[in-house]
């Protein structure tokens, strides 16, 4: 009898716990993300640098502390490029803020059939995908899943 009512208050000290846990989880919205530009800085045959321009939006009313960056980026439906960005800044409340990244692609990956399918169009559709990485206490990441279009004849 004493172990089933020992039992009985582990699990009530674990559902307890595990409650209070997710309460202190911040009630935050997703924050948005968008491409603003691609500009290549450098290219030949085997490999090609681009200059990617984010744009993060924050709708909450508290700033944003973002550490890190896991993405994915699509062109056009086709994998562009993906990797992490270590490099921390703050969104500010309600507020905006745009970021580089800088990303290595080849053209037998997908430039060469990116650059076939446009047929001189100059708008581009894009998915990015990913998490954002925070310095929020129990909210340690924030996944994310944008689709849009940005226009290559912005590309400076």
């Amino acid at each position: 009898m004493n172990k089933v009512i020992a039992r009985c208050l582990l699990i009530l000290t674990l559902l307890i716990t595990a409650s209070s846990c997710s309460s202190l989880r911040p009630d935050l919205k997703a924050p948005r993300l968008a491409l603003v530009a691609v500009a290549m800085t450098s290219a030949d045959i085997f490999n090609q640098q681009f200059l990617i321009r984010m744009n993060v939006e924050n709708p909450n009313d508290r700033e944003l502390p973002i550490t890190g960056l896991d993405y994915k980026i699509f062109l056009e439906g086709d994998g562009f490029a993906e990797g992490m960005l270590n490099k921390p800044f703050v969104v500010p409340a309600n507020g905006e803020t745009d970021f580089d990244v800088t990303v290595r692609t080849n053209f037998v990956s997908g430039i060469g059939r990116l650059l076939s399918r446009l047929n001189g169009r100059t708008q581009v559709n894009y998915a990015i995908e990913g998490k954002l990485l925070t310095d929020i206490r129990f909210l340690k990441k924030i996944p994310f899943n944008e689709t849009g279009s940005v226009n290559l004849a912005v590309m400076k």
